[in-house]
């Protein structure tokens, strides 16, 4: 049995600039004192919103050829969990499934976290043709815990969220699917204020809503960076309710710092503190 630190395979898109994908999951990842295996599916300059970017997708082999090396080193049995994002591919999709298999192989106690990119409301589907319906049809079932936002749990359910009625249906029809445990980001309800956010997590412990300001604030790398930490902390072990009280509570204090700078890109490191010591905790409510 392996008794070293946590470890962490990440799966997602990098950018240089800024903080999305792993650029924004890594960073808080180690600063809870995890060891962190990025992979990266795209490596750009920049987020895509800035209008222009450079660089490139990544070719699914590249990611089976890493994750080949990684296993090479025996490190795959250390392995306590993957975390995938943004994909560029429904072969990136792929690769990702059959690098959780062999995680699984070296470690049945792994756990996958699917954090399914797709769109969101203001903007609809933003990702490439394939990848929604991989997602939907692929992802879900394979994964442990899945962290959609309001727009892609009506997608990936199929149904329309508008009462907490119908997003707990929507989740439990998911649930059905494979994972046990589903976090809900941006959730915007019939009896949501319009000056808050919600959060609705749901696993075989209970089911949480959770409500926080909304800030003046449209932040890349906010959803990246709450995957990160709830998976984190349930991977730790944390029971349910305290995994959405402070990966909320972290990610509402990293954006109230990034409004006080008027800062584009979320305020990662400055406000670093809050990932392990939020200043300000959140309390969920039993649903």
């Amino acid at each position: 049995m392996y008794f070293g630190p946590m470890n962490l395979l990440s799966i997602q898109s990098h950018v240089a600039y800024g903080h999305v994908g792993n650029a924004a999951a890594t960073f808080p990842l180690q600063r809870l004192g995890i060891e962190v295996w990025p992979v990266h599916t795209v490596q750009y300059s920049n987020h895509t919103g800035y209008g222009s970017w450079k660089g490139i997708v990544f070719d699914a082999a590249v990611i089976r050829d890493l994750v080949a090396g990684i296993a090479e080193r025996g490190a795959l049995r250390m392995c306590d969990g993957v975390l995938s994002g943004y994909m560029g591919s429904a072969e990136i999709g792929e690769a990702i499934l059959d690098a959780v298999l062999r995680v699984r192989r070296a470690n049945p106690a792994m756990r996958y976290c699917c954090d399914p990119v797709i769109g969101d409301v203001e903007q609809g589907i933003f990702v490439r043709p394939g990848i929604p319906e991989f997602l939907r049809d692929r992802a879900v079932a394979a994964a442990d815990v899945i962290t959609p936002n309001h727009f892609e749990l009506d997608f990936l359910s199929g149904r329309s969220s508008r009462t907490l009625a119908d997003a707990v249906a929507a989740v439990e029809a998911l649930r059905g699917r494979g994972p046990s445990v589903v976090l809900v980001t941006s959730l915007h309800l019939d009896d949501t204020p319009a000056d808050s956010i919600d959060l609705l997590a749901v696993g075989p412990e209970g089911r949480y809503r959770m409500r926080t300001p909304k800030l003046p604030i449209v932040a890349n790398g906010a959803g990246d960076v709450i995957a990160a930490l709830f998976f984190a902390h349930i991977v730790k072990g944390a029971p349910l309710a305290r995994a959405l009280s402070m990966s909320a509570s972290s990610v509402f204090g990293i954006l109230r710092r990034t409004v006080e700078q008027g800062s584009r890109e979320i305020a990662l490191i400055a406000a670093q503190d809050e990932i392990v010591n939020p200043g300000w905790i959140f309390a969920p409510q039993e649903v």
